[in-house]
């Protein structure tokens, strides 16, 4: 306030009021730039400032209107302007309208609102969405490393697109949708990217073709280890009964414990319960369903569109070989909540407790966190033999899929010995894991240029799930590459799409594309 002299400072209940007048005797025109002397009239202006010891604080300033000096200026008077303290029909101080804007853009609305009550300074939440509208776009430069991916505007419905300029970190601009025409199209008005880093979704890859056609094409890592892990656990649930059948056949010769028999019941008591379960009902006469139609020449498209049902879950079932390929996962069953409590259940039950109540409450006592209908139809298929088998030791199928994915020297010694014990059962899980560690050096080491042989390797086994993967790889082949060759990844572009998740969140899904997009681009 070097350009005013305080004339007063009043304090009363409505806060704090500095009046002031300017100290300069004449003005510049706006328009023209003459200066003048020429007073027209004065009248008194209030803006408001930053809170002083916690209570709204005002700048009431008796400003003059000049007459313009320039005969030939089309404005015939004007208002003068205090520098770092007024600007054209500004009520606030650009210092306090930049607090202003750091809080809304950190805390959208009603959140930034609520803080500025207690910083003492009265603004409403509309007015905080207002200046973040009025912010403009920030300066971008050529960008050479481009990454690219897409963020959910509406779960399952809606996508944005989100692009990110690797080298510095930064957002560069947001897209409402994930169309591959959008993205040529910004890419076609945004010329220099000589790298893009991207996922493996085929809207993308056609978009760098068409915007960027000479630009290198760089498969995020992270998405290829995450392909390769759905397909193991796919191949370890379709091979998951090896396990069980190698633990069975131990020592042949011995005559079977009754503990044994007990265990054989209650497989063959689960397995019947789960063939006559709805999901299992279900999944065998959508693949009849589908697998008719693909007979009759229809595609995927057209039968998505014949039963309503989204086109991925179309394309699971119309490039399944046979139905135990989509109930492998199922079958195969994934840890609950029951699994730790089991030993103690099968001994409770043995023991003669049987009630379901009784023994629910018992869990819970534990520190089980289940339902009670979980304890009731655990303990059914006991109850039709009598009594509880010794508890299965064969691992999950994520279990087993951890330990073939993780590093050796981040397993445990039980861990690495169960690993081991399940490889020998297993010829086919044996070689997802000796694949899993060669694609995993590639990936580790950039070793990209193995990649052919390494597909080779897989396509020779008997692995069909591996074999799809292997298949998605060569539709991508040079992304591929260049991702397991070059230095390149998405994590920063993850990282902003975990970013937007939080703003989503804290606009509670009702602000407009426009002000998601304002907070993207100007958040730190």
């Amino acid at each position: 306030m070097s350009g005013v002299n305080i004339d007063s400072v009043d304090a009363d209940a409505g806060g704090v009021r500095i009046r002031a007048s300017p100290l300069s005797t004449s003005a510049s025109c706006p328009a023209c730039g003459v200066s003048s002397k020429r007073v027209h009239s004065r009248y008194e202006r209030m803006l408001a400032d930053t809170a002083i010891a916690g209570r709204s604080s005002y700048v009431v300033l008796q400003v003059r209107r000049f007459l313009c000096s320039d005969s030939g200026c089309d404005r015939r008077t004007f208002v003068e302007q205090i520098d770092g303290l007024t600007k054209a029909y500004a009520r606030t101080t650009p210092l306090l309208r930049e607090i202003l804007e750091q809080i809304a853009l950190a805390l959208a609305g009603r959140a930034g609102s609520r803080l500025t009550s207690a910083l003492g300074i009265d603004v409403g939440r509309s007015t905080l969405l207002r200046l973040v509208r009025a912010l403009p776009d920030p300066q971008t430069r050529v960008v050479t490393v481009l990454g690219i991916d897409d963020f959910a505007l509406r779960r399952r419905h809606r996508y944005g697109t989100i692009l990110i300029d690797m080298e510095t970190h930064r957002p560069v601009d947001v897209l409402a949708d994930r169309k591959a025409g959008t993205v040529a199209e910004w890419l076609r008005a945004h010329p220099g990217p000589e790298v893009i880093c991207r996922d493996r979704a085929g809207a993308y890859a056609e978009a760098a073709r068409a915007g960027a056609s000479e630009a290198i094409e760089v498969a995020d890592r992270w998405h290829l280890w995450h392909n390769l892990a759905e397909a193991v656990e796919k191949t370890v649930a379709a091979h998951h009964h090896c396990l069980r059948k190698a633990e069975s056949e131990i020592e042949p010769s011995i005559e079977r414990t009754t503990s044994e028999l007990l265990r054989r019941a209650a497989d063959q008591v689960h397995a019947t319960r789960q063939e006559s379960s709805a999901l299992t009902a279900r999944t065998k006469r959508r693949f009849e369903a589908v697998t008719n139609l693909k007979n009759e020449g229809m595609g995927i498209r057209a039968i998505a569109r014949h039963f309503g049902l989204a086109r991925e879950t179309v394309r699971r079932f119309y490039r399944a070989s046979s139905v135990d390929e989509l109930l492998g996962a199922p079958r195969a069953g994934r840890p609950t909540m029951l699994d730790e409590f089991a030993v103690h259940l099968h001994d409770r039950f043995n023991d003669g407790y049987t009630s379901a109540a009784a023994l629910y409450e018992e869990l819970q006592a534990l520190g089980y966190r289940g339902s009670y209908s979980s304890v009731r139809d655990y303990l059914r298929p006991l109850r039709s033999i009598g009594a509880a088998p010794a508890r299965e030791q064969v691992p999950k199928v994520r279990r087993i899929t951890s330990w073939m994915l993780r590093h050796p020297d981040n397993l445990t010694d039980d861990e690495q010995i169960g690993l081991k014990q399940i490889l020998a059962s297993c010829p086919h899980i044996e070689a997802t894991a000796g694949h899993v560690t060669s694609f995993a050096e590639m990936l580790t080491e950039r070793l990209g240029a193995q990649l052919n042989s390494w597909m080779s390797a897989v396509s020779a086994d008997d692995l069909p799930h591996l074999h799809r993967f292997v298949r998605g790889l060569e539709t991508d082949h040079a992304a591929v590459r260049n991702g397991l060759t070059l230095p390149y990844s998405s994590g920063a572009v993850e990282g902003h799409v975990n970013r937007i998740k939080m703003l989503k969140r804290q606009m509670y899904g009702r602000a407009g594309f426009d002000l998601l997009r304002k907070r993207i681009l100007l958040s730190n």
